[in-house]
């Protein structure tokens, strides 16, 4: 069995029961401690479980993992890009020409808008001053409104002067990305100007949609912008836990699993960007 095979069962098995220790991982695979242990090393960093002493736990059964810094745009583009990507290419099967869009800041939003430049006849809102450059290169098909405001270490406008641009807009459809989510605390982000930001956001759309990957599950950021139940469709990728797709879709109306493969379109890295 290769090494990804080994590690994809180990995965499914926690996932089932919640916690295996090494030892009876060891005997069920016939591989070494050792080699059990760097398997549970690689899956930890991915996100898909916790390791303990002794073995490994089900992501989902650890307590929320509260996390107060804001990465840099470039530095989160790097993270979990081919789930981003897969994520994007479900999203942009929700557009129509025509339709007025909104597409809060981030990583995973900024990968939808790349997509985005080819669907005819958008009005697209931003909090995003790389979306809107985005749109404002490949031509003269869609309108595009960018709010004012502060810049964030993500690089989002946000503040009064974002909320109060958005108070007349009315959306068909709006993406938004997040800093994590979880059952109790919905969706997050550590910066609080952010989150009336991204309250204002969803306010405007007849159908708002959240672009999270597998590992935001369980991240808690400082102020609460949205409860699950407050939203219409969240798509997330494949490696998200059984337990926690149970409990999304209790609370959200659609749930979408993207699967990350070879066949996505990765558009190029962005480049920094000087702040003022």
């Amino acid at each position: 069995m290769l090494a990804a095979q080994r590690r994809a069962a180990i995965r499914s098995l926690i996932e089932a029961e919640g916690a295996l220790s090494v030892a009876d991982l060891s005997g069920r695979f016939e591989v070494s401690d050792m080699t059990i242990r760097r398997d549970l090393d690689v899956l930890a960093a991915e996100g898909h479980l916790a390791k303990v002493h002794g073995g490994a736990v089900a992501a989902e059964e650890t307590e929320p993992h509260r996390r107060t810094e804001e990465p840099g745009f470039e530095a989160k583009f790097l993270q979990q890009e081919a789930q981003k990507n897969a994520i994007a290419q479900e999203a942009l099967a929700l557009v129509e020409p025509g339709m007025s869009v909104g597409l809060s800041a981030g990583t995973t939003t900024w990968t939808l808008a790349q997509r985005l430049t080819a669907v005819p006849d958008l009005t697209v809102v931003t909090n995003s001053p790389r979306i809107a450059d985005t749109f404002h290169t490949v031509g003269d098909s869609q309108i595009v409104i960018l709010t004012g405001g502060v810049r964030t270490p993500s690089d989002a406008l946000v503040g009064p002067l974002a909320v109060n641009s958005l108070k007349t807009l009315h959306l068909d459809l709006l993406f938004f990305g997040t800093h994590g989510f979880s059952a109790r605390t919905g969706f997050t982000t550590p910066n609080l100007l952010e989150a009336e930001t991204n309250q204002a956001l969803i306010g405007t759309a007849q159908r708002s949609v959240a672009l999270a990957d597998h590992s935001k599950w369980g991240v808690v950021g400082i102020a609460t912008y949205a409860a699950l139940d407050e939203i219409h469709t969240l798509i997330t990728d494949a490696g998200l836990g059984r337990r926690a797709r149970q409990e999304l879709e209790e609370h959200v109306e659609h749930v979408i699993l993207a699967q990350a493969g070879s066949d996505q379109t990765a558009p190029e890295a962005p480049t920094p960007r000087s702040r003022p």
